[in-house]
């Protein structure tokens, strides 16, 4: 009987070791260790791969990670884009509040196109939110149509500024000679009036990047006499290069990155 006892204390002895080891295993872990859970590992890539590339320190990807392409879906299309949007606006609004305008007619304010004023998400939608590399022709039928909605937080801000006394200027990488017609329609219908001026990009500026070909535009209007108050867009190519404005504001788009 003492035998067997002391057997099964020896057993339950050598259970809490094996249990210690364990423990102590796990703990000394690193933090990013696979759990095993393939859903949350993915959600916690594309999250971060998301950031990465919002904060502009991923460059010149050409498509969404395959992984990603719900985790972009749902952003785009459950509300976190649309909460992001409008807390952006709103600082927006609260910045033009602060602005003493002297109102001499050379107040401005800049937008790019696609994906700030009006929205591509249908069409992209179609291309699995940016998994799919950009197709040039498919687009630019996709543009012909003018059917791109407004994106309404925009608008909004755009209307403000008008009203403010600002003179708007859109800014564009859509060829003027196949999509210019297309575009200050879409526009039109869509609500985007009294803008000063819609800018769009001609052969002269063929094979630029549009860094390049917006800091161009910017000298221009500048050398005009206009005080760039404001610059808005969704890629950071709208925002970077010279004469980029007294504020820059960076719009959410994870679908796709133009240099």
């Amino acid at each position: 009987m003492m035998i067997m006892s002391t057997v099964q204390r020896m057993r339950e002895a050598m259970v809490f070791v094996l249990l210690a080891m364990f423990s102590k295993a796990v703990s000394s872990m690193p933090y990013w260790w696979p759990s095993g859970d393939t859903t949350t590992e993915t959600s916690g890539y594309c999250l971060s791969w998301r950031l990465a590339v919002e904060s502009n320190n991923i460059r010149a990807w050409r498509t969404v990670p395959t992984q990603c392409s719900r985790h972009v879906e749902a952003y785009m299309t459950a509300g976190q884009y649309q909460r992001d949007l409008n807390l952006i606006v709103d600082n927006i609004f609260t910045y033009i509040d602060s602005i003493h305008l002297p109102y001499d007619g050379f107040d401005a304010w800049i937008f790019d196109v696609d994906d700030t004023c009006i929205s591509n998400l249908f069409y992209y939608r179609g291309k699995r939110y940016g998994c799919e590399p950009f197709d040039p022709l498919a687009f630019k039928a996709w543009a012909l149509n003018g059917a791109c909605p407004a994106i309404p937080d925009v608008l909004r801000l755009f209307n403000k500024l008008i009203q403010t006394g600002f003179k708007v200027f859109l800014v564009t990488g859509r060829n003027e000679d196949t999509l210019g017609q297309a575009t200050v329609q879409n526009l039109d219908d869509q609500g985007f009036f009294g803008y000063e001026r819609l800018i769009l990009r001609n052969d002269s500026y063929k094979g630029q990047s549009a860094i390049t070909y917006k800091s161009d535009i910017r000298r221009q209007l500048v050398g005009e006499g206009y005080r760039i108050w404001g610059n808005v867009g969704d890629q950071w190519s709208d925002l970077q290069g010279d004469y980029v404005g007294n504020r820059t504001f960076k719009l959410p788009n994870p679908m796709y990155f133009v240099p």
